[in-house]
């Protein structure tokens, strides 16, 4: 079977079942150059191809009815320099894999995302971030990709050589490694990516409950106390939960296996499962049950390797929306936000997670140039969310809030090419890359406008 390629069988969907796919013919290429061939093929049977990660993303941003590439055999960690700082990493390799390999050779990313289960490709590629006061998203800390191109060239570019060997149609070498770090897989497939890393480190998190008004009131100093700042807030009650990650000199202190079991395992997921299933049929109960869970929460302490800090298992299948806005209007967009639960009937199990970053230089990066916060919103993943997601979204539009790429949204291209600078460079680059839109869907004609 050429390059793991077959009919597609059945419908492809995402981890949470509100995106689905049926491609013309699925395939698995392993190595870079099967990539290119793939890529060629489709072109000659006329179809547009893209490549998909684990399905972690809302949105249908890397599906296809043409070819669907599987990163399955993509997985190798090519190269670690720990004298250079650098790992190199297939796309297809998931983040879990590579943080076990660098922790092993003494090595870490800086800051990441709270799972680990996204493809390194997936997880770039739309922009994935977590929450810190001085280090940014995942694709701020890459130094270079390797691309396969639609007309099967492989590239590579990176902060040294950004052009990649492409120019723009005045001569002048394009930025594609500027363009191409969230690149939405608009420009080419990833084949590779290079990241910088650093000497691993412990975290000491510190979680504890708060107030709503004694985290609205302290915002400021907790966002720039701590190197890694977020809080949940509980909609129907006063309750949050905040995290504090702080590095720390050791020894490591981990969780207790018990204490990992009972909170993170049964607590935060199969008895949070099951109150979701019970709220989608009485809905009624919500608010009930999200306050008794806000007396429930309690105080803990630990520390451990930075991965197993930042991530945590997310087995309840749920629905995103999340918006980057400017971090100076964190404070007047949650109370508003608060406001609409007053004024709508509205039964909302999942907490609400707001995040912090720096700002960065990715030019589709929801942080380029602007220090930023997140504010991510969930429906358990069989519950209506179309009011819900509405109304917040018209309150994070209000202050040129930027959709995350991978989390269900309505903005369309006008929209997303006011709101990021060097959108129209990014276009231009793709233009050069993909005038015939090989690696085009409805999700990108949406936010690209074409």
């Amino acid at each position: 079977m050429r390059s793991g390629t077959g009919p597609a069988r059945a419908p492809w969907r995402n981890w949470a079942g509100n995106v689905s796919a049926r491609p013309r013919r699925i395939a698995a290429p392993g190595s870079p150059d099967e990539v290119a061939a793939e890529i060629v093929r489709a072109a000659a049977d006329g179809l547009a191809v893209r490549m998909t990660g684990t399905g972690h993303s809302f949105t249908p941003t890397a599906i296809s009815d043409g070819v669907l590439l599987r990163p399955d055999r993509l997985t190798a960690i090519r190269s670690v320099d720990s004298a250079a700082g650098t790992v190199t990493v297939e796309a297809g390799c998931p983040l879990r894999t590579l943080n076990i390999e660098l922790l092993a050779r003494g090595l870490s990313l800086a800051n990441m995302g709270d799972i680990q289960v996204q493809t390194v490709a997936g997880a770039t590629q739309t922009g994935t971030h977590g929450t810190g006061r001085d280090v940014g998203g995942m694709a701020a800390q890459i130094a270079g990709l390797e691309l396969a191109l639609a007309d099967g060239r492989i590239i590579s570019c990176s902060t040294d050589s950004p052009g990649g060997g492409i120019s723009l149609p005045d001569g002048s070498p394009a930025d594609v490694f500027g363009a191409a770090r969230v690149g939405l897989g608009a420009l080419g497939i990833v084949t590779a990516v290079t990241f910088r890393v650093v000497p691993a480190f412990l975290l000491q998190a510190r979680e504890e409950p708060m107030s709503w008004s004694q985290v609205i009131s302290q915002l400021d100093e907790l966002t720039a106390d701590n190197e890694h700042f977020e809080f949940y807030w509980f909609p129907h009650s006063q309750g949050c939960l905040t995290k504090r990650n702080n590095r720390m000199a050791g020894p490591a202190r981990p969780l207790p296996r018990w204490r990992y079991l009972l909170d993170d395992e049964f607590l935060s997921n199969s008895l949070f499962g099951a109150t979701c299933e019970l709220g989608r049929v009485m809905p009624g109960l919500i608010p009930a049950v999200n306050r008794v869970a806000v007396r429930a929460l309690g105080a803990r302490t630990y520390s451990d390797a930075a991965y197993r800090v930042f991530t945590s298992p997310r087995r309840v299948r749920f629905k995103e929306q999340e918006y980057a806005i400017p971090r100076d209007a964190l404070s007047d967009v949650l109370s508003e936000v608060r406001g609409l639960f007053q004024r709508r009937d509205w039964r909302i199990s999942f907490p609400i997670e707001v995040r912090v970053t720096p700002a960065d230089d990715v030019w589709l990066s929801t942080a380029y140039g602007r220090d930023s916060a997140y504010v991510a919103i969930h429906v358990f993943h069989s519950a209506p969310h179309e009011q819900y997601f509405s109304d917040v979204e018209a309150v994070m539009t209000a202050v040129d809030g930027r959709p995350h790429w991978g989390k269900m949204h309505s903005r369309d291209a006008e929209y997303l090419a006011a709101s990021y600078p060097r959108m129209s460079e990014f276009l231009a680059v793709r233009e050069v890359l993909d005038p015939d839109r090989r690696f085009g869907n409805a999700y990108l004609r949406q936010v690209l406008g074409s």
